[in-house]
């Protein structure tokens, strides 16, 4: 079974292929990837099985979906410097300073659509 949370994010996915597929008449979409931070609080197995059964039978099969996972990153406040949190550690492993700010891992966006012309 499927999470609620990942069926939907799956069906607002399939409904922006869908809307761009309206504006390339003839062409079909045959692959989106989407960026995940590791801190949206998604499931990707979840989303890849519930992306499949909702493209299962329809006239976007065979619609692959890509996912990217992306990291957590932090930027300390005082020296600037980007690193990756580890140990749910945000202390800067340059400066030492606790002071730092997610700067990266929170995304859930649509990256790219593939579009076949044929």
């Amino acid at each position: 079974m499927v999470p609620m949370h990942e069926l939907g994010i799956a069906s607002s996915i399939l409904e922006s292929v869908q809307k761009e597929a309206v504006r390339h008449p003839g062409a079909h979409i045959s692959k989106v990837g989407v960026k995940i931070g590791e801190l949206a609080g998604v499931d990707r197995d979840a989303l890849q099985f519930g992306f499949e059964v909702l493209v299962k039978d329809t006239e976007l099969e065979p619609l692959a979906l890509e996912l990217e996972l992306i990291p957590r990153v932090q930027r300390c406040s005082k020296c600037a410097y980007e690193f990756r949190m580890t140990d749910f550690d945000p202390r800067c492993p340059l400066c030492g300073d606790l002071a730092t700010q997610c700067i990266s891992g929170e995304e859930l966006d649509i990256a790219y659509m593939e579009i076949d012309d044929s």
